[in-house]
């Protein structure tokens, strides 16, 4: 097996870089954020500290839970957490609650109107 001296410059200088930060949370912390999991679950709470694979630390946590008749379907009543940590690889979206409101859906289509119009 052969090596040139030029791989073996490049893999040590790879290796001494830190990871890039794919997201700046940093504008987040200390702010109330929503967080999507992995498998439906969603949870709100102050973003205390963050890291380069996206792992969080959260204050105040609040779990949001699920419809027992409806798996996708979340309720708006939640169960306390506390302190958490959230593991990067499980979250799918992080977004802030600042600015977050329910608006009604204009594609539902009222029961007395037909498909075609």
């Amino acid at each position: 097996v052969y090596f040139s001296p030029f791989s073996l410059a490049a893999g040590a200088r790879m290796a001494s870089q830190k990871k890039a930060i794919v997201l700046d949370m940093s504008k987040y912390v200390d702010k109330s954020v929503r967080v999507k999991f992995m498998g439906g679950r969603e949870v709100v709470g102050v973003l205390k500290g963050y890291d380069a694979l996206l792992n969080l630390v959260l204050d105040e946590a609040h779990e949001y839970l699920k419809d027992p008749t409806d798996a996708y379907r979340l309720l708006d009543e939640t169960r306390p957490m506390g302190l958490m940590v959230c593991r990067g690889t499980s979250i799918m979206l992080v977004c802030p609650t600042d600015g977050l409101e329910e608006i009604a859906n204009p594609f539902l289509q009222e029961e007395g109107e037909e498909e075609g119009q």
